[in-house]
């Protein structure tokens, strides 16, 4: 008999630490709920780039409306920390089904660099 104790656990969480990029955007859902909408750029590390790609720009998003309005008053540039976890979100276009991958903010606060 296997004990739950035995068995392996998955984890689901991100921290980021960048930049916040120059677009972050609110919008109201039908439902009523606010999403904003905002990038974090991280350096890559100097052995992981490529060509002349030194960043990656990581879409973030958060239904909490305390921490929308925190990233909302932020400038771009600004260095954040970001936890939360990843998700991916799927719909349909008119042309074929989308998806994408990215982080479901759960806190976010200014860092000093």
């Amino acid at each position: 008999m296997v004990k739950e104790t035995d068995l392996p656990h998955s984890e689901n969480s991100v921290t980021l630490v960048g930049r916040l990029s120059a677009t972050v955007s609110e919008r109201e859902l039908p439902s009523g709920d606010k999403v904003t909408s905002f990038s974090v750029i991280v350096d890559r590390p100097p052995r992981d780039r490529r060509g002349k790609s030194t960043v990656d720009s990581i879409p973030c998003q958060t239904f909490s409306v305390p921490i929308g309005a925190r990233v909302l008053r932020l400038e771009p540039g600004d260095w954040i920390q970001v936890t939360g976890v990843l998700r991916r979100r799927f719909w349909r276009s008119s042309e074929s089904a989308q998806s994408v991958l990215e982080v479901q903010a759960t806190s976010v606060r200014k860092v000093r660099k």
